[in-house]
Parts: C-alpha cells; sequence; structure tokens
C-alpha cells in the first residue's frame, strides 16, 4: 500500500519546519560568533568548542533527515539526538531560571520536532506494511 499524499505532505512540511530551524540555529552558532558566545556562556556552557560540535552536528543532523537514500537507523538516531539537544536547551534555560520567552524557540522547535518524527514513523510503519 503506497502511503497517502497527507501523511507525506504532513511529513515534508514538519521535517522542512524543523529542518529550516536546526539549520537557522547552527548558522547562528557558528557564523554569528560573539552573539552566540555569549548566548552559550549565558546559560553556563563554553562559548568556543561545544558551540561549535553542537552546530556541526545540528547540520549533520538535517542532512541525514532530509536526503532520501540515507538509511532509516540513522534518522532515528538523528531524530533522538534532536530530542537530546532540545530536552536539554529547555533544561539549560530552566536551569538559569530564564524569562519564560526563552523558552519559546526550544519548545516551538520541539513541536516540530515531535510532528516530524511522528509522520516518519507513520511513513515507516506503512511501508513496512506493505
Amino acid at each position: 500500500m503506497k502511503a497517502s499524499k497527507g501523511l507525506l505532505a504532513g511529513f515534508w512540511i514538519f521535517t522542512a519546519l524543523f529542518c529550516l530551524e536546526m539549520s537557522f540555529t547552527a548558522y547562528y552558532e557558528l557564523l554569528r560568533l560573539p552573539e552566540a558566545a555569549q548566548a552559550f556562556t549565558r546559560l553556563g556552557f563554553t562559548a568556543t568548542s561545544f558551540r561549535v560540535e553542537l552546530s556541526w552536528a545540528k547540520v549533520v543532523g538535517v542532512a541525514a533527515l532530509l536526503v532520501p537514500m540515507v538509511p532509516a537507523r540513522l534518522k532515528e538516531w538523528a531524530y533522538a539526538g534532536f530530542a537530546i539537544n532540545l530536552i536539554s536547551a529547555i533544561i539549560a534555560h530552566l536551569s538559569i531560571s530564564d524569562r519564560p520567552a526563552a523558552l519559546a524557540p526550544s519548545t516551538i522547535t520541539s513541536v516540530l520536532w515531535g510532528l516530524s518524527y511522528f509522520f516518519w514513523r507513520r511513513l515507516q510503519a506503512n511501508a513496512y506494511a506493505n
């Protein structure tokens, strides 16, 4: 049975939005050095190596989700890595008693992550049913 158009559309809409958000944050962390370094330091992280490592991990994860020939197991690991990243971001903001508005980007991105993952799992289940 072929995947429905609605299922495919939902997957690509939410995955594209999620990947755009992750790409924008990676860009900010890699190329907006002073602002990104200050943000990481404010959250209690080192402003150098961790920021760069996290940013490149986001780029690799986005590629894993968007490239069709990437095996499902690697996509699953990319989703897991993004979940850890987003949960850690929310915890970091909560740990410094950040203002509620600072939680919005991580929370909204987490919702996009959840919807992308939901639709991806539905597509995987549909593919295995055939």
